[in-house]
């Protein structure tokens, strides 16, 4: 490392569920193995860094939220940076590097890191290594693992400079071919990843090898009765499982965890409380889809008029549920705790910990019991991250099973990392059942899994006409047996549809429960309103609205008609704008949620066009089976609205397809109606979305 710089740069990210966060602290327990000391920070400690002062090398590590949104830790970072009283020359002593996480699933990928890269440019800061976009559709590590091992080169090409500037006169140091052609690997590696290294020269780092251990030997032959061995969840095929392997560096311990015998505080009301949570009643649950539909839709109906949680349509309730009890049960005796369940637990950090600004959890309150953590505070059901499986290893006994799990870490694993365990959406309590030698402590348990996240529900309903009620709909998540996994449902999904089970009502009555003999006490859950900054109705009441939500995308927009419905009672002589909805499902007499309503809210004129489509109805003529053909046929009209009438367009519903199709129908829609060019079409939507009138509520 030259002299006469100091190797340290800082390290800052933006995180909402925990991922740019463990990648940024991955980062910083790398350093030292390179030769670098970095400092760490969230982007919302802002009196932990200054970057107007800032001359060492600055990495960013953020995510991107709902619509394109920054992450909360990231809100008050992005707005100062968009002051515009900022000089164009604010941040020009800034060298940075970028990694940006985004899902393809979501039109706004990555937005937040192309938002603070694209204005740090703006204000003078200069990349150092070239910003990376992982996909978490994909998988994260695909981008994420070789935009890391090219930044410690590029990092020491940095300081390198840093040192020659001050010595007055020093030369560069000259690009060899070497360095071209360890560039053109590392371009191969990325070639898929949308990540331009055309700044970069990267060698390889240096990487701990790992060899295929003797007993694994034994199963060379891949053959048994003629049949050639296939790979699963345990087992690895030539030429993974006779490869050397690039196995990623142990992360450091940073938890002792004690077990006491004194009794656990009353823990449940406090840490519900410090959430921001409130208990209310379920005061009525229906089934919206019949008993032969492929998915199950239930509403719920909850009864807030005790609590002030005001909201409007568009709106969502997070709620909170817990982990299934027979898994906590299992997960305890695998650990080998099933008798100190009823313990408490003592955590604090270790002293001789490497791990950088290691923190106690503050989501885990203190002296709960063991139970309790493992039922409220962690989630169990997470896919455990490869550093997960790195640190499994140390702890499985079985050599056979040992390599199978540094495999299954390693680079060369990827493709069998994702296989087995990204996309079977497999959990540690699937990989503890798989892999029996292995007997990890609590405490790994603890620093590895994230914290329990609540579930967001749309509210499909309007305060107007259900006071002190809300509405929300949620379809039962089924995930069918395979080989990693036994057949389960959802985990909030799951425990809805059981929790409310002695109040829910069959397919076709009323969602309404009164206490009685059977049914004592109506059941309660944990909830608190997440408020929506833009998916509402316009303020304006005579602009036009189009509403795309098939299943039950539908919710928020049961919301805005019921709003509009008793806002047209109370202002009868009022101007109010064209309304459409594009609704789809499988077939007409099975899940055809909110008919009835929809229909009424036709009849009194609340709701202009009601436009359905089936999908897995018989075919009769030309009818639409999706969404996007039904809006590819009323294009004029689409176009019109949103262009001549200044309407809004909202779609709420999947991601993964229906979003897409509906973005790609209205590009077309675009170009054919006003005569464009796909490029052209693409900066017309961009232009709605800027302007908010293009607006999405989706998941994948």
């Amino acid at each position: 490392m030259p002299c006469g710089v100091a190797s340290r740069f800082l390290i800052l990210y933006g995180s909402q569920r925990g991922q740019a966060q463990s990648i940024a602290e991955e980062l910083c327990e790398q350093a030292a193995e390179h030769g670098f000391i970095a400092d760490i920070s969230c982007l919302s400690k802002g009196e932990k860094y200054n970057l107007d002062r800032e001359r060492g090398p600055v990495v960013f590590v953020v995510s991107t939220t709902g619509d394109g949104e920054p992450p909360d830790t990231a809100l008050k970072f992005v707005k100062k940076i968009k002051n515009k009283s900022l000089p164009c020359d604010h941040y020009s002593h800034l060298h940075y590097a970028l990694l940006a996480l985004g899902d393809t699933n979501y039109a706004n990928f990555c937005n937040c890191g192309k938002t603070i890269d694209s204005r740090l440019q703006e204000l003078g800061a200069k990349h150092f290594y070239a910003t990376g976009h992982a996909d978490d559709g994909t998988g994260l590590e695909i981008v994420v693992d070789p935009w890391i091992e090219g930044l410690w080169e590029a990092l020491k090409k940095t300081f390198a400079r840093m040192s020659a500037s001050n010595q007055e006169g020093t030369t560069r140091g000259e690009v060899t071919k070497k360095s071209i052609q360890q560039e053109a690997q590392i371009q191969e590696k990325l070639g898929s990843s949308a990540i331009s290294l055309s700044l970069l020269k990267l060698t390889d780092v240096e990487t701990q090898t790992a060899k295929a251990e003797t007993s694994v030997l034994e199963s060379k032959s891949t053959e048994i009765q003629g049949a050639p061995l296939e790979a699963s969840l345990i087992r690895s095929v030539p030429p993974l499982s006779e490869s050397s392997l690039n196995v990623p560096a142990l992360p450091p311990s940073y938890l002792d965890v004690c077990l006491e015998d004194s009794p656990a505080e009353e823990e449940s009301a406090h840490h519900v409380v410090k959430e921001g949570f409130y208990e209310v009643a379920v005061s009525g649950a229906a089934h919206l889809t019949r008993d032969d539909a492929v998915k199950r839709a239930i509403l719920l109906e909850l009864d807030i008029s005790d609590q002030d949680m005001p909201y409007q349509p568009g709106d969502a309730f997070d709620v909170l549920c817990p982990n299934r009890a027979s898994e906590v049960e299992e997960l305890l005796r695998r650990l080998g705790l099933k008798d100190q369940r009823s313990q408490s637990v003592r955590l604090q950090l270790r002293k001789d910990t490497k791990k950088k600004g290691a923190q106690v959890p503050s989501y885990i309150p203190q002296k709960c019991s063991l139970e309790y953590l493992l039922t409220w505070c962690l989630e169990i059901r997470s896919t455990p991250k490869k550093a997960f499986v790195r640190a499994l290893v140390d702890w499985t006994q079985d050599s056979r099973e040992k390599r199978r799990l540094q495999e299954l870490c390693s680079r060369e694993g990827s493709a069998d990392y994702n296989r087995f365990v990204r996309d079977t959406n497999l959990c540690l309590l699937d990989l503890l059942q798989a892999f029996k030698s292995c007997s990890p402590p609590l405490s790994l348990v603890i620093e590895h899994l994230p914290k329990l996240q609540p579930r967001a529900y749309s509210a499909a309903s309007s305060s107007l006409r259900h006071p002190g009620k809300v509405h929300f709909v949620f379809s039962v998540v089924d995930f069918p047996a395979c080989a990693e996994h036994p057949e389960r449902t959802g985990l909030c999904t799951g425990w809805l549809m059981h929790h409310v089970s002695a109040i829910l009502q069959p397919y076709g009555k009323t969602a309404s429960a009164e206490k009685s003999a059977d049914c004592p006490a109506l059941p309660k859950i944990n909830v608190r309103p997440r408020v929506s900054n833009t998916f509402h109705l316009p303020s304006d009441p005579s602009a036009p609205i189009v509403m795309v939500g098939p299943g039950t995308g539908v919710a928020p927009f049961i919301g805005f008609l019921q709003q509009r419905y008793q806002e047209r009672e109370e202002k009868q002589y009022g101007v109010f704008g064209e309304t459409w909805l594009f609704f789809g499902c499988r077939h007409k007499d099975r899940d055809f949620i909110f008919r009835e309503e929809l229909e009424r809210f036709v009849e009194n004129g609340t709701l202009n066009h009601l436009k359905v489509s089936f999908s897995r109805e018989e075919p009769d003529g030309n009818e639409p089976r999706y969404v996007q053909h039904q809006l590819l046929l009323h294009a004029k009209d689409m176009v019109h609205v949103l262009f001549k009438e200044h309407g809004y367009f909202y779609v709420c519903g999947d991601a993964k397809n229906m979003a897409k199709d509906v973005n790609d129908a209205l590009i077309e829609m675009i170009a054919k109606e006003l005569q464009l060019d796909k490029l052209e079409s693409m900066k017309m939507l961009a232009k709605l979305r800027e302007e908010k009138r293009y607006l999405q509520d989706i998941w994948s």
